[in-house]
């Protein structure tokens, strides 16, 4: 039998494409663009947005980021301050990612959990050639503290232990190389950043967040991706919330050159 592929074939994802998503929630608006609308409607607007990314020699892989864990305000039934969203949303943003041929990219927002727990809740969708992972550490808090009311952190030893994982599983399930992304916005976000790895099948991206003026995102941006020369680098856009929203010609002008670029 021929070998599991990416969305639009191939097993490996950088150099030969760049990741262009979108990213969101379906319970609120306010978590991002994914979530408005239908699923066949984001899978639209993705494509129409990914487009203007595509060059004749690295070709766009659209993506569908959806927040397979909210990081919530109240405590829930666990007192994590977490709500995992059901099966049956996650099968249904999959179906809809296949139809675009996208990959299907779930976040997790800790709360005040760890990372593992929801990481082997996914893992039926993670065996999968065309879902890959991403990390919130701004919605990963500690005893006593509550999500949006103190910006959360990780340490780089926990992001290499998933990166770890997700390599088993490539091997174990002859995937194609998995896409783990890690959100940051200042330096304490990720402890001990110089320690990252990237192991073989996995592509580490940390994708540089934060929203606010052109030049503002530019200098966070280069500041922010030199630190983490190992990994690859990302670039998050806000509709709202950015003061004019910089244009694809402007991302594709920093440097680096970003590999993944996130739509919220």
């Amino acid at each position: 039998p021929a070998r599991p592929e990416l969305p639009r074939g191939g097993r490996r994802l950088f150099p030969d494409y760049r990741v262009v998503a979108l990213y969101g929630n379906p319970r609120a608006a306010e978590l991002g663009e994914l979530g408005i609308g239908t699923p066949t409607r984001a899978g639209i607007k993705l494509e129409r947005q990914a487009e203007p990314y595509a060059r004749e020699t690295r070709p766009v892989l659209p993506a569908m980021e959806l927040i397979s864990t909210v990081a919530t305000a109240a405590p829930g039934p666990r007192a994590d301050h977490r709500e995992p969203m059901p099966a049956a949303m996650i099968d249904r943003y999959l179906k809809a990612a296949r139809k675009a041929k996208a990959l299907l990219i779930l976040d997790i927002q800790p709360g005040r959990a760890k990372f593992g727990p929801d990481v082997a809740r996914l893992e039926k969708w993670l065996k999968q050639p065309d879902v890959g992972l991403a990390l919130d550490p701004e919605w990963h808090v500690g005893p006593g503290q509550v999500p949006g009311q103190v910006i959360g952190s990780t340490d780089a030893s926990a992001i290499n232990a998933v990166a770890g994982y997700l390599a088993k599983l490539v091997a174990k399930h002859d995937l194609p190389e998995k896409l783990l992304l890690v959100h940051r916005f200042t330096e304490s976000m990720i402890v001990g950043d110089a320690a990252l790895r990237e192991p073989r099948g996995v592509q580490l991206v940390v994708n540089i967040d934060g929203f606010g003026s052109r030049a503002d995102k530019t200098v966070k941006y280069q500041e922010l991706a030199a630190r983490t020369p190992q990994a690859g680098h990302g670039f998050k856009l806000f509709y709202k919330e950015d003061a004019g929203l910089m244009q694809p010609t402007s991302v594709m002008a920093l440097q680096p050159r970003p590999e993944v670029v996130v739509y919220e």
